[in-house]
């Protein structure tokens, strides 16, 4: 299964600049899920991180492999989006091998560990151009919103 941005956007609560997933490019529910995400000059963090040599911020390329990892969890056991909302619990086991620059494509694949009743643990690694960029497991939970 594909999905492009529009698809993207009607799943994620996130919206622009903060978006980190371009195209789902495989998706197995509840087994894993490959896309990725082109890395832009234009934007915003590149400004400060860092002038002359921007590097994309590390937490960003975590917050890819989450954002990934939570269309997997919504094409796995769909929930109410208006009425719910997947948060971000923790990383383990996280390691940042290589920088992320302008230009690249980072590889997201994200892979499920385990889920259990409204909680999700996940496995997740980025690459740009088949080399590791930063690998790790994460924890997820879906919680109603806040009214």
């Amino acid at each position: 299964m594909h999905l492009d941005i529009r698809k993207i956007l009607s799943i994620l609560p996130h919206r622009m600049p903060f978006v980190m997933v371009d195209r789902v490019t495989e998706l197995v529910p509840n087994e894993v899920i490959r896309g990725y995400k082109n890395v832009s000059i234009n934007e915003p963090w590149f400004a400060g991180h860092f002038p002359g040599d921007p590097i994309m911020p590390g937490v960003l390329v975590i917050e890819a492999l989450a954002q990934i990892g939570g269309i997997l969890a919504y094409a796995s056991d769909p929930f109410d989006q208006q009425g719910s909302l997947m948060y971000f619990l923790g990383i383990d086991r996280t390691k940042f091998r290589n920088p992320v620059r302008p230009g690249d494509r980072l590889d997201l694949q994200v892979e499920v560990l385990g889920h259990h009743s409204n909680v999700w643990k996940l496995r997740g690694e980025a690459t740009v151009s088949g080399t590791l960029c930063a690998e790790g497991q994460l924890l997820a939970s879906i919680v109603e919103r806040e009214r």
